[in-house]
């Protein structure tokens, strides 16, 4: 019986959400726009474990591989808490069938599900059984992907040394099979967990020989995400020179790709490097750069965003009047989108500026 060939969607995704700064980082918005059923680990072993239907090969085959697709395409829509659904549905077959890589597939995406739901518990269970089959295969260029994985998840958590070590550990397998895309991930990965931990000049040494890796892939989202990363490192130890030019390239290059998230965080380092350094003409240009594309995009959230960095520039140069302005326009926004938290935390700076 010839294997329908099954679809799995980039390893890069997971480096989409591991690497977003924090005042972007929108993945707990997730939860609150969908209402998953909630599937917990134990859920997974009890349904692994207890299979409910005695399928022919051929018939679950099938089944099993249906329902893997039809979660894929509801995971790239957008509908994760649908996905999961599926996924679990379709690893109760494979399971059955004793197919491990369908199996480890399966909880590649069905990790991916969990942690755009911002359910991070069964989104590390689901990584780390990934893990677990390919070490179990021997599979090493499989590991390589999936300790990475296990280590976003581990950042996402705050454990900064156990992430630090599943990171060095891929780039180590990674160097050993002479697999470019796999060292550069490692290394970028590594280098952000070396920074987390406060050793910035070691970061930037491992972002740089990242860097080496990433471009010979030709893969310029990669590489932006490396040089914001880069640009990050820099403005942590006062180096505004290097920061302006690694987010320089960060923003060019995510620019020539529409790499969207990449170029908002590229704008806004540069934003606070040049701020820094007291060149606030450039600081506007790149504001209203930054607006233009939050507009094009209606994107209210990065909008959201922009109107806080207004007013924030506004306000340290003294111009409270139009800081004012700018954070009433933020609060609109914030309402609009339903974030009390970030209401209140607008309002309060409105207050504090209207006694000035």
């Amino acid at each position: 019986m010839k294997q329908k060939k099954i679809r799995v969607l980039t390893r890069r995704r997971w480096e989409y959400y591991q690497n977003r700064p924090a005042y972007t980082f929108c993945l707990l918005i997730l939860v609150a726009l969908f209402s998953p059923v909630t599937a917990h680990a134990a859920d997974i072993t009890e349904q692994l474990h207890n299979p409910t239907s005695k399928f022919v090969p051929r018939q679950a085959r099938n089944e099993a591989d249906t329902l893997f697709q039809i979660g894929e395409r509801q995971l790239q829509q957008g509908t994760p808490h649908k996905a999961v659904q599926q996924f679990l549905a379709a690893l109760e077959t494979y399971h059955y069938l004793g197919d491990m890589r369908a199996q480890g597939l399966t909880y590649d995406l069905l990790g991916r599900a969990y942690l755009e739901l911002g359910q991070y518990k069964e989104a590390e269970d689901a990584v780390r059984r990934h893990l677990a089959i390919a070490r179990n295969n021997r599979d090493l260029g499989t590991q390589v992907f999936a300790l990475n994985n296990v280590g976003s998840l581990l950042l996402q958590k705050g454990e900064f040394s156990d992430a630090e070590t599943c990171f060095a550990e891929a780039a180590e397998i990674a160097r050993s099979l002479k697999n470019i895309e796999g060292e550069g991930l490692s290394l970028s990965n590594l280098g952000l967990a070396t920074a987390r931990l406060g050793d910035y000049n070691k970061a930037i040494k491992l972002y740089e020989t990242a860097l080496t890796y990433r471009r010979q892939l030709g893969n310029p989202v990669a590489e932006a995400n490396t040089y914001n990363h880069l640009g990050e490192a820099y403005q942590e130890i006062g180096d505004y020179q290097n920061t302006i030019g690694a987010f320089g390239v960060g923003l060019r290059l995510a620019k020539a790709s529409r790499d969207r998230v990449n170029q908002f965080r590229a704008i806004d380092g540069l934003v606070t490097a040049h701020n820094s350094v007291g060149r606030y003409e450039r600081s506007y240009e790149l504001l209203g750069e930054r607006l233009s594309l939050a507009q094009e995009l209606q994107n209210p959230q990065e909008q959201l965003q922009t109107f806080e960095s207004y007013a924030l520039f506004y306000e340290k140069q003294g111009n409270y009047k139009t800081a004012r302005n700018f954070y009433e326009r933020a609060i609109i926004v914030s309402r609009s989108l339903e974030d009390s938290k970030k209401e209140v935390l607008l309002l309060d700076r409105l207050t504090q500026i209207r006694k000035k």
